[in-house]
């Protein structure tokens, strides 16, 4: 592979998610991250149920890399719920803090989440505008 069709170093930075949590606060359930082959693309499996009601879905989080062009420099991603939603995120991991703003970078709506040191849990808190939200806490199992 040339070094422009290897996975970005962003993307890599994630691979600390792989594996099965199990998420309390705001939403409640598990979610399992796994990089598919050839690791360009990470898949997230999601079983919540949340405000009572329950999410079931699938996120895949990679560089958007449409054909014939370079890879685009954000790790973005698109969840598909079980009810026909889709979500688009931009994933930042800088040091111990996870950032996911949900559509596009910088948004008010945001999860911001730290790993502990041995990277067993993230704890963090979902922000939407007008001052809601909840903070979530996943612990790996």
């Amino acid at each position: 592979m040339s070094e422009s069709n290897q996975p970005s170093a962003e993307l890599k930075a994630l691979d600390r998610l792989i594996g099965t949590w199990t998420v309390t606060g705001g939403a409640e359930g598990t979610v399992r991250y796994e990089w598919m082959p050839g690791r360009f693309f990470l898949s997230q499996h999601v079983e919540l149920t949340q405000s009572g009601e329950r999410v079931s879905g699938l996120e895949l989080i990679g560089n958007l890399r449409p054909f014939g062009e370079p890879a685009g420099a954000d790790v973005v991603s698109r969840f598909y719920d079980s009810t026909g939603n889709t979500l688009d995120y931009v994933y930042e991991l800088t040091g111990d803090t996870l950032v996911i703003w949900a559509g596009a970078k910088g948004s008010p709506a945001h999860f911001e989440g730290t790993f502990s040191a041995d990277d067993a849990t993230m704890t963090g808190d979902w922000v939407y505008p007008g001052g809601g939200g909840y903070t979530s806490t996943m612990t790996r199992v």
